[in-house]
């Protein structure tokens, strides 16, 4: 067993997939020791960062914890609030951006390739 604390692998950049605004990245699952079978993340985007599209090659899931964002895949948008999850499919071109007026929190699961 690991157990993190996300303040111990907090770390302040640009998203990943094009560097649009900032954010900060909870990398979570780093703190387990490889082999591990999946990665677990918290990302927060700040008023108009995001995460630019890019294509997948696992299925992945985007949870919103706090604020407001529209998640994109193979060209589809849909708005995604707190509560809210996007199930994203190996093979999809996907991406996902803060709007609103406070910054977009996500969790991110999916498996290690």
């Amino acid at each position: 067993m690991v157990v993190v604390r996300e303040t111990d692998v907090m770390v302040r950049e640009a998203p990943p997939h094009g560097a649009i605004g900032m954010s900060t990245a909870y990398r979570i699952s780093d703190a387990a020791p490889q082999p591990r079978r999946m990665e677990f993340r918290r990302r927060v985007l700040d008023p108009g960062a995001a995460v630019g599209e890019h294509p997948i090659s696992h299925d992945e899931v985007y949870y919103v914890t706090s604020g407001r964002g529209v998640v994109i895949s193979d060209g589809v948008e849909a708005e995604l609030t707190p509560g809210m999850a996007a199930y994203l499919y190996d093979g999809a071109v996907v991406g996902i951006r803060q709007t609103g007026n406070e910054p977009l929190s996500i969790i991110i699961a999916y498996p290690v390739d």
